[in-house]
């Protein structure tokens, strides 16, 4: 199928079609209109022109048959997307046709990652879907995000050690991963707050077998700090339980002047009930990871630890590419490094408590 076809079927210019599959960070003038475009390029079995390709650089032979992969999200569902690992998504998409790879199926399924207790009969069925019996599978797998590792295990053997895994938490050599280490995230974020003055600084997000979180508690005891656990919410790594546990912050007169969240989504609901307040009696400074399209458009702007989305993406389909092809059998742990983003969220912890008067 050629870009034409889905230009026509997406209803806009075949030059924006090229754009969006080329450029994973290309904007367009809606977020549903990329996604559709990706959706309908998946359905249509899209793969760039290989032929003619060939044909402009001189080559004469054969392209080679596409290899099929499949992609497994976690911690998130089609309903209610990870902005994180949507971005990541984007580009592992546009790194399969650079590899002459397909992608079969991408699944949404936040019961494997093991963050929160779903219940043996969840996980199972969710799995069944992947590796039952009747289901086909690509030929090699990519994990984006937590998965729990008998799971992980699991999955390896069924696509015959053809995984690899792409997050924050490490799978401890269980499959081939490209990770930005957790607790590394963490420490950036927490000795940034630390260097402002904070001294109560607090956690929002999982808590569950998560480095994030074990890199901020290590941090405040590396720096002679109490982990004090009334300054820790868990919750899940959504904009709704970030703005939930801002409400529950805002109830206590001992809140914390400084707080982690774990994921940029949920500091975009810290920041939008703080906003919904007007800051008024409690305004902590606030950091978080990712960088996210949407960290730098909120008010204040949200200083957060940036992750390269886009080397993660494309070295994931590389390495996955190159095992596949029997070009390496030990495994493979490639790590990335991260980089603070200084915005406006963040200041000392004298600005987090203070009235606003309202004449």
């Amino acid at each position: 199928m050629s870009i034409r076809d889905i230009a026509k079927r997406a209803g806009v210019s075949p030059a924006t079609v090229s754009r969006v599959l080329n450029d994973p960070t290309h904007h367009c003038s809606s977020e549903g209109l990329r996604d559709r475009i990706w959706q309908i390029a998946r359905e249509m079995n899209y793969l760039p022109n290989e032929a003619a390709r060939n044909l402009k650089m001189g080559a004469s032979a054969a392209p080679a048959a596409p290899g099929r992969i499949d992609v497994i999200v976690t911690r998130a569902s089609q309903r209610q997307p990870d902005p994180f690992f949507s971005e990541v998504l984007r580009v592992i998409e546009s790194e399969t046709h650079a590899q002459r790879l397909l992608i079969l199926h991408v699944w949404y399924l936040s019961a494997l990652s093991g963050h929160r207790p779903m219940g043996a009969g969840v996980t199972e069925r969710e799995l069944a879907g992947v590796i039952g019996s009747g289901v086909r599978r690509g030929d090699g797998l990519i994990v984006i995000g937590k998965c729990a590792t008998p799971i992980l295990e699991r999955l390896r053997d069924a696509y015959g050690g053809n995984v690899m895994a792409v997050g924050r938490n490490s799978t401890g050599y269980v499959t081939d991963e490209v990770i930005c280490d957790g607790e590394k995230i963490a420490r950036v974020a927490v000795e940034h707050l630390i260097g402002l003055g904070h001294r109560e600084i607090g956690y929002v997000g999982d808590c569950h077998n998560e480095s994030r979180y074990r890199g901020y508690q290590r941090t405040l005891v590396a720096h002679g700090l109490d982990v004090t656990v009334a300054n820790v919410v868990e919750c899940e790594h959504t904009e709704a339980a970030g703005y939930a546990a801002m409400g529950e912050l805002m109830r206590r007169d001992d809140a914390p002047t400084a707080l982690f969240c774990a994921t940029d989504a949920i500091a975009v609901g810290v920041l939008r009930r703080m906003g919904e307040s007007g800051g008024m009696y409690y305004s902590p400074s606030v950091i978080s990871s990712d960088d996210i399209e949407q960290a730098q458009l909120t008010n204040p702007a949200l200083t957060t630890v940036a992750l390269p989305k886009v080397d993660m993406g494309r070295f994931a389909v590389r390495m996955l590419a190159d095992r596949m092809a029997g070009g390496h059998t030990a495994t493979a742990r490639l790590e990335l490094g991260v980089r603070l983003i200084v915005r406006a969220s963040c200041s000392g912890p004298d600005n987090a408590r203070g009235f606003t008067y309202v004449i």
